[in-house]
């Protein structure tokens, strides 16, 4: 099996001072920087995903082109400063992007999934269509969202789809 991290919208308005400070932010940072480590030692291909808003449809109440809340967090960016970012403009992180072509050049047949928001772009990404010829897991303590109640929901619900994985489990 080829595996590849995907690390989904790690950026600055889900952290304190943003837009939408998510519940946890902070502690899920760590552990995603952890998750990166762990790929990294094994080679394991890590892509970044960056959410922006599409002005097209009017101001968003956050991730808007141009602002500082918009950019993947610092610590992320310094922790896998090589790898290749996908920007998407929907919850589901295959549609309209460059995902998938970027995992077929990688070769990658296993996803191990992390990032905010648990119950929206995370678990969107999860159980997409174009997803479904991969084995996905999600690194259930690598992932966050507005309360932990919404984070247990949305993995309980996912849960019969795909396998849950803590981070000690997933590399």
């Amino acid at each position: 099996m080829s595996q590849a991290l995907l690390v989904i919208d790690i950026q600055n308005d889900y952290f304190p001072n943003g837009a939408f400070p998510l519940w946890n932010a902070a502690g899920t940072l760590d552990k995603v920087e952890q998750a990166i480590h762990k790929a990294q030692a094994q080679q394991i291909p890590v892509i970044l995903i960056q959410h922006i808003a599409d002005k097209t449809r009017g101001l968003s109440p956050f991730f808007n082109e141009g602002t500082d809340g918009v950019e993947i967090h610092p610590r992320i960016l310094a922790t896998a400063p090589n790898a290749p970012i996908v920007i998407k403009h929907f919850a589901d992180s295959f549609v309209n992007t460059e995902l998938e072509a970027t995992l077929q050049d990688l070769g990658v047949d296993e996803l191990l999934v992390c990032g905010m928001m648990t119950q929206n772009c995370v678990t969107h990404t999860a159980i997409s269509k174009q997803a479904e010829k991969y084995q996905v897991a999600i690194i259930q303590d690598c992932c966050t969202t507005v309360t932990e109640l919404l984070h247990l929901i949305a993995l309980n619900a996912v849960s019969t789809r795909m396998k849950l994985v803590n981070l000690e489990q997933a590399f």
